[in-house]
């Protein structure tokens, strides 16, 4: 017995049927439903019912003999046209499935207004989809009243794929006819004060950081049909909540509005009593709606994907008709560049953040990104091209644009391709300079022009910047210490846009610091260079050993003095060492006297505001949760030795010295002593500013945890950290009243579960436009003594021991003292693990990366860019590296 078909779906039906059958507008308005958006009562006629009625109705001879005469060549010619329409007619003139007209009746009688008018739309299997919009190519039947009517209405849309513009359409996309099923979406009308659509991007001018919406009054035909010169509101979306930039007000001819027994007519101004040609929507309701537009693009858009959503206004409340992705965007970009590919890579943003990121600090990094890379051109009064974006997410993971980069640097300071991709690590493609541009005269005096202004600026902000890290410092300590229950939903909103406001604001002093030890230190290697020829930057590494005060190397060096005090303490060390050791009742089992408990308790003061990978806003700070800190102490308790380590440095830089004295004259060692200092200075100044910037989060995770735990009592969430599931959006419609939160927790289910699923994925390192590409392994070249890999050299000094592979901080207890340390890339969370390391290889890194500063100043010998090298280095395996020559020895 064959079991019986249901065609109407309601909205939790379809999502779970997906756009196989409940198709692409369907299954979305299943998904919205589903994650608490507020849409209309409804449901969709499966595809399941056009294929039963295609056979009853014996239509498959006729579809399939269309499918084979009429090709994209001779689709405009009257025969074609002739066979189309008539293949219309006799779908219009068959007979749906007997349950098709039952089911809908069932719907419409269980809300207790059968009669009530309802919307008919297409809603085909492809449509509305990432590949193809359809856009405007199905029909859809507005105020339908009555089961003959919308019987009458489903064949109509079920007709509309038989149009030549239908069929038109799918030639050029090369969509089979046989792919393409048509579900239909019903749902109830509402009364609209006003309609429109919303873009989460510009569609006109393709820029990424604004939101569109268009409105009319009535319904939504006229501004989707173009019948009026409707209102446009644009809204800046780099800040944390969307902010009107600017307000057109058209002319709004007309509107669109019921008939009376079924249908829409066009009402022009002169017969509407009530029509008012200001302003559709008052401000305040402009900021709410484009807040729930941009809540789409992160449910259904994963905060990648622009989208296209159409709205409709009752006077009180938003209802959403439908969301699509937007298939085409105009390419935004300087004219040099929009012939070219934008090149996306991670090679400045591994360091940092090379995992999946949660969804809450997408937005954080979006916001702080702009203002950080755009920040020295800024400085020098370089005409940059509004509104570009510096940093986009692929597949979860943060991707700097070095296309835009590398042509900022050379348009607007004269840095090659070549030298933007050495500072920032990785192995981009490098972008091409139009003919001319190198030689141009006037060009070249700019550029040398912005240079000494860059100086200028740098000294301006270096002196300025202490004032810069007061301020986060004072950030950090009063969130920390904060009484948030007592705040209201509101004044959460209002203190999470505040500490935004000032984060962004902070971003131009890491921004500048991270510019301000490129110049002196390039300086530094060009002038020993001249003197001692391929050594320039071996001399360089060696005599910057060990100097100034490097806020992410204090981070180690107190390590190692505090693993020596708990060495020296009978009751730390039994801390440490007992079989039930348990490192988060440390100060339960500590006694207050213990010098080594005073000095944590310092260093948590001092640096609790750090993590690992914590650029993040879900890693627990150091101050919450210290286990990882303690863990190392833990296993330098008897190896730790800060005296030999100070050693080593200082006879590094003598004997570098030594051979600098011996072979220059004095003036040239006077330009040596001074580009060291001043890149010694650049590289306190640029660790402190990246300090100082995950200062500024403190605030934004504080108010995210307490938003977290009122959620979770009132049944929104079902853990207070489930917050870092969702988005600024998110929060900021609770917040702010205007949603309850209803369908969250389902959202927060299905992110978990895709951050699942692209953390399984192997991340490209570069993204050509939509293309990943992933670099060669590291080549294998034979040499004397054994096969060798060839990187960057960035600390000198040759060690031979035994390689471990270490993928993620929290594996550091598998990194033996004397070991030699084999990463991805690293950020500052990583630091304790080099006081335990012999040497350190490196996949990613420029000369200046983290990674590169903190193993010059503890002096272990580093190769870094060696792409590939996690899989052609095996753990355990012996190796040798050599940070002079850049080489790695298998």
């Amino acid at each position: 017995m064959s079991l019986k078909i249901r065609f109407f779906l309601n909205w939790a039906e379809a999502y779970q049927a997906g756009a196989a059958k409940a198709g692409g507008k369907g299954w979305n308005l299943g998904r919205l439903v589903r994650y608490g958006f507020p849409v209309p009562a409804g449901g969709v006629i499966s595809t399941e019912a056009y294929k039963l009625f295609m056979e009853e109705n014996s239509l498959m001879p006729a579809r399939r003999k269309l499918s084979e005469s009429i090709t994209a060549a001779n689709i405009g010619e009257k025969v074609a046209g002739q066979s189309l329409a008539g293949f219309r007619d006799r779908i219009m003139s068959g007979m749906l499935p007997p349950g098709v007209e039952k089911e809908v009746a069932s719907w419409l009688k269980s809300s207790g207004n059968p009669g009530r008018p309802v919307a008919v739309r297409s809603s085909a299997s492809l449509e509305d989809s990432g590949a193809a919009s359809f856009a405007g190519v199905h029909e859809s039947f507005l105020n339908v009243t009555g089961v003959e009517n919308i019987a009458v209405a489903i064949k109509g849309c079920y007709a509309s794929l038989w149009t030549p513009r239908a069929v038109s359409y799918r030639r050029k996309f090369n969509i089979p006819d046989e792919e393409l099923l048509p579900a239909v979406v019903i749902m109830d009308m509402v009364k609209a004060k006003a309609a429109g659509i919303g873009f989460t991007c510009d569609p006109k001018t393709g820029r990424r950081d604004v939101l569109v919406i268009n409105t009319n009054y009535g319904l939504g035909e006229s501004v989707v049909g173009g019948m009026v010169e409707p209102d446009e509101y644009h809204l800046g979306t780099d800040t944390f909540m969307p902010q009107i930039i600017e307000k057109l007000i058209g002319k709004k001819e007309g509107k669109t509005v019921p008939k009376e027994g079924g249908g829409t007519f066009f009402l022009g101004q002169d017969s509407s009593k009530d029509y008012n040609g200001g302003q559709v929507l008052a401000d305040e309701d402009i900021v709410k709606l484009a807040l729930l537009i941009q809540r789409v693009f992160e449910a259904l858009g994963e905060g990648e994907q622009h989208q296209d959503v159409e709205w409709v206004y009752d006077g009180r409340d938003f209802f959403l008709a439908q969301s699509r992705p937007v298939t085409s965007l105009p390419r935004y970009a300087y004219p040099e560049l929009k012939r070219q590919p934008d090149y996306w890579s991670s090679a400045n943003t591994k360091d940092a953040l090379p995992m999946v990121l949660s969804t809450l600090t997408r937005k954080v990094v979006d916001s702080l990104f702009g203002g950080m890379v755009s920040a020295p051109f800024r400085a020098v009064g370089y005409p940059i091209l509004p509104g570009l974006k510096y940093m986009r997410v692929y597949q979860g993971r943060v991707y700097m644009n070095m296309s835009l980069v590398q042509w900022e640097y050379f348009d607007a300071l004269g840095f090659t391709p070549a030298e933007s991709n050495e500072a920032a690590g990785g192995h981009t493609p490098e972008i091409q300079i139009p003919p001319g541009k190198k030689e141009d005269k006037r060009a070249v005096r700019r550029r040398n022009w912005r240079k000494v202004k860059l100086m200028l600026a740098i000294s301006r902000f270096q002196r300025k910047a202490k004032q810069g890290f007061a301020v986060t410092r004072g950030q950090a300590v009063t969130w920390f210490n904060c009484d948030l229950p007592v705040m209201s939903d509101g004044d959460l909103l209002a203190a999470l846009k505040k500490s935004s406001r000032l984060a962004v604001a902070y971003t131009s002093i890491p921004g500048m610091m991270n510019i301000s030890t490129g110049f002196p230190a390039k300086m530094l290697t060009d002038t020993l260079e001249k003197s001692f020829p391929g050594k320039g930057g071996a001399l360089a590494s060696d005599i910057l050993t060990g100097q100034g005060t490097i806020t992410t190397a204090e981070h180690g060096y107190r390590l190692m003095e505090l693993s020596e005090a708990a060495r020296k303490e009978p009751a730390t060390r039994e801390f440490f060492t007992s079989v039930n050791y348990e490192p988060r009742l440390w100060e339960e089992k500590l006694p207050d006297s213990s010098v080594f408990k005073q000095a944590f308790q310092a260093y948590l003061d001092e640096y609790g505001h750090r993590a690992v990978y914590e650029g993040d806003l879900a890693n627990p700070r150091w101050r919450e949760d210290p286990t990882y800190l303690l863990e190392i102490v833990r296993s330098m308790l008897h190896t730790a030795d800060s005296a030999k380590m100070k050693a080593v440095q200082h006879e590094k830089g003598e004997r570098a010295w030594r051979e600098i004295r011996s072979g220059v004259s004095l003036f040239r060692r006077m330009l040596v002593r001074y580009w060291a200092g001043k890149t010694v200075r650049g590289m306190e100044m640029r660790e402190e500013a990246r300090s100082g910037l995950v200062r500024m989060l403190v605030p934004m995770r504080v108010i995210a945890l307490d938003v977290g735990r009122r959620l979770a009592e009132r049944g929104v969430l079902e853990r207070k950290e489930d917050v870092f599931h969702c988005s600024f959006p998110d929060l900021a419609a609770i917040l702010a009243g205007h949603w309850e939160g209803r369908g969250l927790a389902m959202l927060v289910e299905d992110r978990k579960k895709r951050k699942q699923y692209l953390e399984s994925l192997v991340a490209p390192d570069v993204v050509a436009d939509e293309t990943p590409r992933r670099p060669n392994a590291a080549r294998v070249t034979p040499a004397t003594g054994g096969n060798s890999l060839s990187g960057i050299g960035i600390s000198t000094g040759r060690v031979t021991g035994t390689a471990r592979l270490i993928s993620h901080p929290d594996e550091g207890g598998r990194l033996n003292p004397g070991e030699v340390l084999v990463a991805p890339s690293t950020d500052p969370g990583w630091t304790p693990l080099f006081l335990k390391a012999a040497a350190l290889i490196m996949e990613t890194g420029g000369s200046l990366s983290h990674g590169a500063i903190v193993a010059r100043e503890f002096g272990i010998p580093a190769v870094i860019n060696v792409p590939g090298v996690m899989k052609v280095i095996k753990d355990s395996q012996t190796v040798t590296v050599d940070g002079e020559e850049g080489k790695v020895y298998l």
